[in-house]
């Protein structure tokens, strides 16, 4: 057993037979200058269109018309559905190609990735359909979600149990005759708010003497079903977003049993399917966060003079200026090592290096996000900045998914493997 971290059995630092080159393809270089000049034209500017029509309507769910406008653009310059690799239903990227995409649209995260169609949790919703859905369930949900056309939610977190633990889910999900029957309460179905949410990905136990990772199924809810109640909307940090994060209640919902998603019992690994590549989607928009907080921190050290000099001429905002480019290069390093092992060893391959990058890409969002409020004073506190806004998603961040502690726990078992 070797101790000194070297050899193919570190999950961190591994050897490998081909090298590991982040230099971006003449592919991705033409979409990242095309996806900046259209954030550049388009999306910068709409923001404060967004914030108009969303402040005129009185409605957080409402369905501004600028995202209609955003989408025909953005469709005609062929940046549409980035995420998916295939290139059946999208641009044909890998995880390492869609990377530093995603990250640009990190910077206006309530428009750009919904103007690309690449918003979660429909991203993730698409792809399980992709992966695991039945010719039907793929032409009547799927192909909606390809187009634009609806929204989706996922339903898996329960508000009387530790979610935290997925095998604690107590919805059920119980077969009668040619019909599933669904009862439960879930909360945080980011999206289900919405009246463009048509179809909900819901997460309940059918097999409850089966072992703790056989329980559980996944089957596909319209929401139109009788029996399904969105009960209330909790805000997050006192921000109410597009579609909210409600409390879903599933009371003796029928569904046709063809619903199932994959097989019976399938509901966990379906999960981690999922959950994988949607927490490395979560990190890439994090850093492009993470850098509209650090221009906007350089920017007002540069415009703003307190005691005789410019901010960025004090010592301690140098520091954080330094200390935030640090950290931003280490967590893109990071996640492009992630994205690589995704594409060369698949999600089982890159399971550490997940939960790695999904404690570190909050971590410096956060960091970041908090020394730019600083920097701007009493104005960071406020909308006329996206700042506090960015900082309450990088906060977010550190529980959806699965919190930080869960992280740390595999990562540490991992390395602890090594000794034993």
């Amino acid at each position: 057993m070797r101790r000194d971290g070297g050899g193919t059995h570190h999950p961190i630092i591994k050897v490998y037979r081909r090298i590991m080159d982040f230099a971006y393809s003449p592919k991705v270089e033409a979409l990242r200058e095309k996806l900046t000049s259209f954030m550049d034209r388009f999306i910068y500017p709409a923001e404060s269109v967004y914030e108009q029509q969303m402040a005129e309507a009185g409605d957080p769910n409402f369905y501004p018309p600028v995202i209609d406008d955003l989408k025909k653009e953005a469709r005609s310059q062929g940046l549409w559905n980035l995420f998916l690799p295939g290139s059946e239903h999208g641009a044909g990227l890998t995880v390492s190609e869609y990377a530093p995409l995603a990250e640009i649209t990190g910077r206006s995260p309530d428009l750009a990735p919904e103007a690309l169609n690449c918003a979660a949790p429909d991203t993730g919703n698409m792809e399980i359909l992709d992966m695991f859905g039945t010719p039907e369930q793929k032409g009547r949900w799927l192909a909606p979600l390809l187009e634009g056309e609806i929204r989706s939610c996922f339903s898996m977190t329960e508000p009387d149990v530790a979610s935290s633990d997925a095998t604690n889910i107590r919805t059920r999900i119980e077969r009668e005759g040619d019909q599933y029957v669904i009862t439960g309460r879930k909360w945080f179905s980011s999206g289900a708010a919405s009246s463009r949410c048509k179809i909900g990905i819901v997460m309940g136990v059918t097999s409850p003497d089966a072992d703790s990772h056989h329980r559980q199924s996944m089957i596909l809810v319209p929401f139109d079903t009788p029996g399904v109640t969105v009960e209330r909307e909790p805000t997050v940090f006192g921000y109410q977003d597009r579609g909210g994060h409600p409390v879903v209640n599933y009371d003796g919902v029928r569904v046709p049993v063809s619903n199932l998603l994959g097989e019976e019992g399938g509901g966990f690994g379906i999960a981690q399917a999922r959950l994988g590549p949607g927490r490395i989607h979560h990190c890439m928009r994090a850093l492009g966060a993470a850098e509209r907080c650090f221009e906007l921190m350089c920017a007002r050290a540069k415009g703003r003079v307190a005691f005789g000099k410019t901010l960025a001429e004090q010592g301690v905002i140098r520091e954080w200026i330094a200390d935030s480019r640090i950290k931003i290069e280490q967590a893109r390093l990071l996640v492009l090592k992630t994205a690589w092992l995704i594409d060369n060893h698949g999600v089982k391959g890159a399971r550490v290096e997940i939960s790695a990058i999904k404690v570190v890409a909050p971590d410096v969002l956060t960091f970041v996000a908090d020394r730019a409020i600083q920097v701007h004073g009493a104005a960071g506190f406020t909308n006329d900045f996206p700042l506090a806004r960015l900082w309450s998603m990088g906060r977010w961040l550190k529980m959806a998914d699965g919190p930080d502690e869960v992280h740390r726990l595999s990562v540490a078992r991992a390395e602890l493997s090594r000794f034993e």
